[in-house]
């Protein structure tokens, strides 16, 4: 294991005074020291997989510690690198900066050997001696040595009776997991029997926080005398629990930033389900939160759903309700391209007077094109006619799981009936999923449990969601809808061109995320009840979705010395991408440097969208990009808007990288002589 870990973390790897002002360029200093060694191949390419991996969660630790970490295919070997930055740089820890900062390199097919002496570094960040050593190492070789586990640490870091240091890693293997409890791991309780928990814990990348989460956890059961099996879900491989050890199990806790796999396995036990940095932060906390659930005989009907299996229980109740209306919008795209993209080419092919067409079931001539748009045109309605209660359905199902699925469906079908359209179906959702959440919370005696999510569950939730929906709050959403259709008809002149402003900063500024979705959901909703004001909306959202990666790629191609050959090549693409409105185009150069990229994108997507409104373009498709041209209201002016945007957006792109690009090229050559010595063939590496 020694040897293994010296391959991982060599003396040139570790800067024992790293100095920088943040944690971008904390992350360069470091993984530039890995490209002097010839483990990361592409410099520019691996920061960008570093910093998509960052923005999906603050690498940061109570305890000063930062581990930023991804897979990366411009990683050509397993690298550690450690920086100890005496000021402190900010991984967005809630206690404050860090001051070690390990950087974590995996090739994107790492094998299990070196990935489980990664997690083996994970737990033994959580103990304090080893913490302490490494703030008290004076060379850099020291520091190496400490990690690789060549020394012990000093006598004042001595383990504390409150912070015991847990046995090596290795002792546990390296799948994470044994088959069954642990023996030794914990005490008895008065009564002669361990209050047992079975745990999950998995990150994105199964790196480092999936393996200090289950540390954590560990430590903390066996001070609190708790019987716990950790099954960590990470890259160094998954062995599960086995299913007499989760039927021993008294509760169960799911500290998890990706979805538990196999989740059903845990049904009916009392069930903590948080972020995997609260099993890392306070893992007392959800021990005893997870007894306290089995002693009041609160259990798990159901799984959560997959959207919200990332949150903490902590978040606000803002931040859950943005991931409800997601999980339905999501589920209702699909339905929305396919139902759409039918109707428009049954009015490309039969014209608009196809929709009077009568039913195809009674009236079909195969040779006549008249029957074929009739068909696609009745056949995409009705997968339009799904959108309402897809809506609502999923809304119910994010908040519940599937037994919110069936009062979602009822509540959305009776938005439908009583005309309360897009807006209904929203508030149909909420309402569902929140019955049923809340029939959850009552005890229920044994016997009944068994029913529950197919019976009980679905019956009160469709019983009152339809109770509300047609007698209190439908009549008055319905009103509302009205109001919204009767404003989005009558938009014209300045009015609609901040619309369109205001749509085309949305859609580009998180580029798929969630002020996306909601700009989009908003174009999409209209076209439930069509007029001139909702077509010229979703004309104008998906233009500016399409600005980001045609800049890009416009950008690659005008100055592509400004640009790594990573990015070059995700230029190439981005041209079709962004030719078929798809915003995700431009992640890879928004996650490289998105202070450059994502301003010039809104920028760029405002322009776009203004023009659009100002050129009265309309747009019957939800999806489709520039395939579905001969559909829109003014093609040309459309094109030109798009256009527009695109050559904003990348003169911008261009303009700012290139005066970043003059920075660097003025800064004193003795700033960078500054760093920790490197070796001579590392200097000229790096100059070249």
């Amino acid at each position: 294991m020694s040897e293994m870990m010296q391959s991982l973390l060599r003396a040139e790897l570790v800067d024992l005074d790293l100095s920088a002002e943040s944690k971008e360029e904390a992350v360069r200093a470091l993984a530039e020291r890995m490209v002097a060694l010839g483990r990361v191949t592409d410099l520019d390419g691996f920061l960008a997989d570093v910093a998509a991996r960052e923005a999906q969660m603050p690498t940061g630790l109570e305890g000063g510690i930062g581990i930023p970490h991804c897979r990366s295919a411009h990683v050509s070997a397993p690298t550690l690198a450690f920086g100890r930055a005496p000021s402190g740089i900010d991984f967005g820890a809630p206690d404050g900066p860090a001051d070690l900062i390990f950087l974590i390199a995996a090739p994107a097919g790492a094998d299990d050997a070196h990935l489980s002496i990664l997690s083996s570094l994970a737990r033994r960040l959580m103990r304090s001696d080893f913490v302490a050593a490494l703030r008290a190492a004076t060379t850099p070789a020291e520091a190496a040595a400490l990690v690789a586990g060549e020394e012990s640490a000093p006598p004042n870091a001595a383990p504390s009776a409150t912070n015991p240091a847990p046995p090596a890693f290795e002792e546990r293997g390296s799948g994470g997991g044994a088959p069954g409890f642990e023996k030794g791991r914990g005490g008895e309780s008065p009564a002669g029997q361990p209050f047992r928990i079975v745990a999950v814990t998995s990150c994105p990348t199964g790196i480092a926080h999936t393996y200090m989460a289950a540390e954590s956890l560990q430590q903390a059961a066996a001070e609190a005398g708790i019987d716990l099996q950790v099954e960590t879900q990470g890259s160094a491989g998954f062995t599960k629990l086995t299913p007499e050890a989760i039927a021993a199990a008294d509760a169960a806790v799911f500290a998890h930033d990706v979805p538990v796999r196999e989740r059903a396995r845990f049904a009916g036990k009392p069930t903590v389900d948080v972020g995997v940095k609260a099993g890392i932060n306070r893992p007392a906390e959800l021990l005893q939160e997870a007894r306290a659930k089995a002693e009041r005989g609160e259990i798990s009907t159901t799984t959560p759903s997959p959207v919200e299996e990332a949150g903490e229980e902590q978040d606000g109740y803002g931040a859950k309700l943005r991931t409800w209306l997601m999980s339905g919008v999501s589920y209702m795209v699909p339905f929305v391209a396919a139902g759409g993209l039918l109707i428009a080419l049954a009015f490309a092919i039969g014209g608009y007077e196809i929709n009077t067409a009568p039913s195809v079931a009674d009236h079909f001539v195969w040779t006549e094109a008249v029957s074929w748009a009739a068909l696609l045109f009745q056949t995409g309605g009705l997968a339009f006619g799904f959108l309402v209660p897809v809506l609502a359905g999923y809304i119910a199902y994010g908040m519940a799981d599937r037994p919110g699925l069936v009062p979602g469906f009822v509540g959305g079908a009776v938005a439908l009936t009583i005309d309360a359209g897009f807006l209904g179906g929203l508030i149909a959702g909420l309402i569902a999923g929140g019955t049923v959440l809340a029939v959850q919370k009552v005890k229920i005696p044994t016997a009944l449990r068994g029913i529950m999510p197919v019976v009980v569950l679905p019956l009160i939730g469709s019983a009152v969601t339809a109770f509300l929906m047609f007698l209190v709050v439908g009549k008055p959403v319905a009103s509302l809808q009205q109001a919204l259709t009767d404003w989005l008809s009558g938009l014209s002149g300045a009015n609609a061109i901040i619309l369109g402003v205001i749509l085309g900063l949305m859609m580009c500024f998180d580029l798929g995320g969630p002020l996306n979705k909601v700009a989009y959901a908003f174009a999409i909703g209209g076209l439930a009840t069509p007029n001139e004001g909702s077509l010229k909306v979703m004309a104008a959202v998906m233009a500016a979705g399409m600005v980001p990666p045609l800049a890009m790629a416009l950008a690659t191609t005008v100055r592509g010395r400004l640009f790594s050959k990573t990015e070059r090549e995700n230029g190439k693409a981005a041209w079709f991408l962004g030719a078929s409105f798809i915003s995700e185009g431009a992640i890879p150069f928004a996650a490289a440097d998105p202070l450059r990229v994502i301003p010039a994108s809104m920028v760029g997507g405002a322009v776009t969208g203004a023009l659009s409104m100002a050129f009265e373009c309309t747009l019957r498709a939800p999806h489709g990009g520039i395939f579905v041209i001969p559909l829109i209201g003014n093609p040309l002016l459309y094109l030109i808007a798009i256009a527009a945007g695109t050559a904003t957006s990348a003169g911008l792109v261009i303009l700012l990288k290139g005066m970043r690009k003059e920075e660097e090229s003025v800064r004193p050559q003795d700033e960078a002589a500054d760093a920790a010595p490197l070796p001579e063939a590392a200097k000229v590496t790096i100059a070249t």
